[in-house]
């Protein structure tokens, strides 16, 4: 089984409560506020691995949680932050929030660490909330919680040169030759059921080359196994296509090739830029002079087009040559360009008010979300607190506005109270 999309929920640490602890000891019964911060939760963390070549983990696996913060304790002791939590994944790797389709990062090189999800803040001890008029506070800040997020995993192979061509027509084969890579050979269509990477050795020069499996017509509309692999050609820098140039399965060696190319061609139009080496294989095969004399008549002044037989080795060294030379010409392999998607962090000083009816009244928004986490309904103070906040901050003001009378109903959080003007 090769899973190279796959979705997962991920969730990062929520950050530890304040405390709200008063201070005592023999012979000071009134020693202040001395609750200390709760600690910051666990981030979520990428790292990419050449080790790993697929997403198979992840079919097993498919919730990863960061650790939360410990909660504040007295004597001003600071809570422990939350530790991270690891997630490998293999270079080549897209992560994608599920919802928007919205790119997050690229895992594209060895050893490269992105941060997915922040851990929540720690909420502060009462010691914080301690004024002149409010010198013993009994209430103190929650820890903020962090949302668990649904993302998509997407592998692109990150290889050099992508071999392609009709099911058949000999990759496989090709592959085993020139690097020491074992992939599963037969004389059946879609033997090669997930791409195969080999490491390919030409006198100084070394280059990665993927078996892409699965591509016949319709493969960019979902036909055959295209559809799931075609996104693994993106990042090579160059293609070298393999034609059955005898025709041994009764199919036109020319139909192929231009078959094959409007299928990558539609998958993505940029793949037109990519450089590509036509290989024409199965030469000891009937009728093989004669269609390559078509083919090149057709193609020869477009594409460099090698005859080989794949079995006896015939043609590998000017493939490899003339591989190694267009590979010395092109640019080397960059991550993509994208525009980066990260969840926002909310912002503690907005606020919307929402009308339902003439008599009730919603405020949402990054300022009640902090408010709640500060709130504790059967103190005293803390509602106080809550209360001149709300005025302090406009609430009041833009209730009354948008038309809040006496005795309305206003909803703010899991708080509900009568409007007194």
């Amino acid at each position: 089984m090769f899973i190279d999309k796959v979705r997962i929920y991920i969730k990062a640490g929520d950050g530890g409560d304040g405390s709200r602890s008063l201070h005592t000891e023999k012979f000071v019964p009134n020693g202040g506020p001395d609750g200390g911060d709760g600690g910051k939760g666990g981030d979520v963390v990428f790292v990419a691995s050449s080790s790993v070549n697929t997403l198979n983990q992840f079919y097993y696996q498919k919730h990863f949680r960061a650790e939360n913060g410990e909660n504040g304790g007295k004597k001003n002791c600071y809570g422990k932050s939350g530790a991270d939590i690891e997630v490998v994944v293999p270079t080549g790797t897209i992560v994608k929030d599920a919802k928007t389709g919205g790119i997050i990062a690229d895992m594209f090189e060895d050893g490269q660490r992105e941060i997915i999800l922040k851990g929540g803040r720690g909420g502060r001890g009462n010691r914080h909330f301690a004024n002149s008029r409010r010198q013993a506070p009994r209430f103190a800040e929650h820890g903020e919680k962090s949302p668990e997020r649904e993302i998509m995993l997407e592998l692109k192979t990150i290889a050099d040169v992508g071999l392609v061509g009709f099911p058949n027509v000999g990759k496989s084969t090709l592959l085993s030759v020139i690097s020491d890579a074992k992939p599963k050979i037969a004389n059946y269509h879609f033997t090669t059921l997930s791409p195969n990477l080999g490491v390919v050795s030409y006198y100084e020069k070394s280059f990665v080359v993927a078996d892409i499996p699965g591509l016949i017509e319709g493969a960019s509309q979902g036909m055959g196994l295209g559809h799931d692999f075609l996104r693994h050609i993106e990042r090579t820098r160059l293609l070298v296509h393999v034609v059955d140039i005898s025709g041994s399965e009764e199919r036109d060696p020319i139909v192929d090739f231009e078959t094959i190319n409007n299928e990558i061609f539609t998958y993505d139009e940029a793949m037109r830029d990519v450089p590509m080496v036509v290989v024409a294989n199965k030469m000891d095969m009937p009728n093989a002079e004669e269609n390559l004399k078509k083919f090149t008549d057709k193609y020869g002044d477009m594409y460099t087009i090698i005859p080989m037989m794949t079995l006896i080795h015939e043609g590998v060294d000017k493939l490899l040559e003339t591989v190694v030379r267009i590979l010395d010409t092109l640019p080397p392999q960059e991550k993509m360009q994208f525009e980066p998607f990260s969840y926002e962090e909310a912002d503690y000083t907005s606020f919307t008010i929402d009308k339902f009816d003439p008599e009730t009244y919603e405020v949402k928004g990054g300022l009640i979300d902090s408010l709640a986490r500060k709130v504790i309904l059967d103190e005293y103070e803390s509602f106080a607190y809550f209360q001149r906040v709300l005025k302090q901050r406009g609430v009041i003001s833009e209730l009354r506005k948008a038309g809040a009378k006496d005795g309305d109903t206003v909803i703010v959080g899991e708080i509900e109270f009568d409007f007194v003007d």
